[in-house]
């Protein structure tokens, strides 16, 4: 074998470690010790490419830092969490979560690069305004919008933010959760971090599934809520409004709300200036649904810009604050009643004070929508739920969603 020749194969590496083995005394000067040194060159560039050293394994890192510092397992439950977690870290039966690697991080110097196993690697940033183990994880494992893991809520950062990347980052997250959005049509109690999870979902829909049509801002005006409401004229009218908005550019989501929500709808903006209306049917009924409908696209039109990306309602809440000087939720109320029944119209009072049935389905036909849109707004505007409650169709909208099969969680 010549000194001059490269190292290719196996058998080439092997014969280059015989002679290594054979020049090893060589001294300095030499030819030999010259012919070591190339050969020791030659077979560090072989086992570079062909058997490269991966980074250590972070339990056995963990084990030699204890050797090191004289520390018992006892002394490792106030990185772990307890003496349970620290026999399963030990023995490979539980992984390690980010807080247990940033504690032995800081604690016992452990590096982030052997402890994710990533040359080069850092933790990401800790976020002080965000409490991970608030998200819904469980719940959101239950509905396959997370990975199942055996210790889920432990996982809940590494999970959540995974889940966030997928919905278009931080700043998607940060929007949500702080709703930097005008809409305030929300209960006291809901919770944030429910909301925040179910938004991002909607959100991820979205991303993975883009519309063919691109939106063009402008260009929802009153005639679009109106031709929306004549699609409930149909059997199929929520098959078809989806449809006719996507033509719009704009993203229909209909996906069943988290506990503590108590949300009806949501209209927000992707990066890319796509609108969105997210639609929990929670209640399944069609006058619901098109008032739901037609207030999300209000927004869209007039209320949702770069900076105000979300707007979320709780419909619940609309009949405690028909007085509320909210006025962005007036005028989309105002453009919603409109859209679905001309003021011009309802102001001549065509339902008389009995709202006969004969009465309701003759406006219908005239306006050529679904008699269920007559029947909600006479209900709500009496605050009588009793009348005409055949009418208002119960049970005929999530059928038209299969994306709806999962049960709707309850609050």
């Amino acid at each position: 074998m010549t000194t001059s020749r490269l190292i290719k194969n196996q058998a080439d590496y092997e014969k280059a470690l015989s002679r290594i083995d054979i020049l090893m005394d060589a001294k300095v000067g030499t030819a030999e010790f010259d012919e070591l040194e190339l050969l020791t060159a030659l077979v560090e560039m072989y086992e570079e490419r062909h058997h490269p050293i991966g980074p250590p394994d972070p339990i056995e890192a963990i084990k030699f830092r204890m050797d090191q510092l004289g520390l018992s397992r006892k002394a490792m439950v106030s990185y772990f969490g307890s003496k349970s977690k620290v026999s399963e870290v030990l023995n490979g039966k539980r992984s390690l979560t980010l807080a247990m690697m940033r504690s032995l991080n800081k604690e016992l110097g452990i590096s982030a690069e052997v402890l994710l196993r990533k040359p080069g690697a850092n933790f990401p940033d800790q976020r002080q305004d965000l409490e991970w183990n608030k998200f819904p994880v469980l719940e959101m494992v239950r509905r396959c919008w997370l990975p199942r893991l055996g210790n889920a809520k432990e996982k809940a950062e590494e999970l959540m933010r995974k889940f966030i990347d997928r919905a278009g980052g931080m700043e998607a997250a940060s929007a949500v959760f702080f709703r930097q959005g005008k809409g305030t049509r929300y209960f006291s109690k809901m919770d944030t971090y429910a909301l925040t999870a179910w938004c991002l979902r909607v959100l991820i829909i979205a991303r993975e599934n883009p519309l063919k049509t691109k939106y063009v801002r402008g260009t929802i005006k009153m005639n679009t809520l109106k031709e929306t409401a004549r699609l409930s004229y149909f059997d199929d009218g929520p098959v078809l409004a989806k449809e006719y908005l996507g033509k719009q550019g704009i993203q229909l989501i209909a996906l069943p709300h988290l506990p503590k929500t108590y949300l009806d709808g949501a209209a927000m903006l992707m990066p890319d200036g796509t609108p969105i209306i997210g639609l929990t049917l929670r209640h399944d009924r069609i006058d619901n649904f098109w008032f739901c409908l037609l207030h999300e696209l209000a927004h869209i039109a007039k209320h949702l810009t770069a900076s105000d990306k979300i707007i979320i309602d709780d419909f619940d809440q609309r009949r405690y604050d028909i007085n509320s000087e909210d006025q962005i939720e007036k005028e989309a109320d105002e453009m919603t009643q409109e859209g679905l029944i001309p003021k011009k119209i309802w102001d001549k009072k065509p339902i008389g004070e009995k709202a006969k049935e004969a009465e309701v389905e003759a406006l219908a036909e005239k306006l050529r929508i679904h008699p269920a849109i007559i029947a909600g707004r006479i209900r709500f505007e009496r605050n009588n739920y009793k009348l005409l409650s055949g009418y208002i169709g119960s049970g005929h909208i999530r059928k038209h969603f299969p994306e709806m099969c999962h049960s709707e969680a309850r609050e």
